[in-house]
């Protein structure tokens, strides 16, 4: 059975793009008769904002999206996530790792990934007295896998992706050195847990689906989802649509009367699902629902022209 699933951070109020991606996952799972989980990404309690996950559930019903079971919160299953740390460490892949940010970006030569400076084993083989040593001088360690080989896979959306974690990843941090389970590790265990076989989210994470199927691989799980990245929504400027673009979140439109039905079908316009953007319930999408006419493009929008 196909299961899908929508997984915000409960940071913030879902905008429009976490809007459309939710539509799109949603009419993906119920076109397919299959089920569609609710889950919240809340490891990051630093970021999390009080009352947000029941915010964020109450702007996606309101938009008339429902989901099967209890809403999942990542924070629950933290056993979960250090099992699965544990697996990794008996297979030999997780050494400590004692820098910063900035180390990583003063080390040498250090070439560049997509996110960023690549970590280039600075502490991939230390030995145990250098551990100490840094232990001594007060820096508790992040805990890093070890990150190699080719993994190809076809997205939906994107088409056929190949990638060296050499050149694109390099070792990843599973938990920060804060005690925090990272992102990468975390949705994969979740997925796997839950069942999830076909992942829809936004194309800003195409580039982590490799290193999270290399997880997938050295932990034996399964279902391995399949994956659609959904084109970003952008500002008039071509940069990712914020609030700096005057974006409002669903909290607000909400509170100032907006006609949700009329959000649906311009939502479901933009993605290339409607001809016009006429209003329509999400149910009333699902059986023309067609994953060949989304688009594959980003879309410009001015989020002053708009009017629900």
């Amino acid at each position: 059975m196909y299961v899908g699933r929508y997984a915000p951070s409960p940071t913030g109020d879902l905008h429009l793009g976490n809007a459309r991606t939710a539509l799109i996952a949603w009419l993906w799972a119920r076109r397919s008769g299959g089920r569609f989980l609710l889950r919240f990404e809340d490891l990051d309690t630093g970021r999390v904002r009080p009352g947000c996950a029941d915010e964020q559930a109450g702007s996606l019903a309101w938009l008339g999206l429902d989901w099967d079971g209890e809403p999942v919160s990542q924070s629950a299953r933290i056993d979960d996530y250090e099992r699965a740390l544990g697996s990794l460490s008996e297979l030999g892949m997780l050494y400590e790792c004692f820098c910063s940010r900035a180390d990583v970006r003063r080390a040498a030569s250090a070439p560049h990934g997509p996110d960023g400076p690549l970590y280039t084993g600075l502490c991939r083989d230390l030995s145990e007295r250098e551990r100490d040593e840094r232990r001594s001088l007060g820096r508790d360690p992040s805990l890093r896998a070890r990150m190699h080989g080719t993994v190809e896979f076809r997205d939906d959306l994107a088409g056929l992706q190949r990638e060296t974690l050499e050149n694109t990843t390099g070792d990843i941090v599973l938990r920060r050195s804060d005690g925090v389970v990272a992102y990468q590790l975390a949705v994969v265990v979740d997925d796997a847990s839950q069942g999830v076989t076909h992942v829809v989210r936004g194309a800003d994470l195409l580039d982590s689906t490799a290193r999270q199927l290399r997880l997938y691989q050295l932990l034996g799980l399964e279902p391995v989802p399949g994956h659609a990245h959904v084109p970003l929504l952008l500002g008039p400027d071509g940069q990712r649509l914020a609030k700096r673009h005057g974006a409002v979140g669903l909290a607000e439109l909400r509170a100032r009367g907006a006609d949700p039905l009329a959000l649906v079908g311009w939502l479901a316009h933009s993605a290339g699902l409607l001809d016009r953007p006429d209003p329509r319930a999400p149910a009333a999408l699902v059986e023309r629902f067609d994953p060949a006419a989304l688009r594959r493009e980003p879309s410009r929008v001015d989020p002053g022209e708009l009017r629900w």
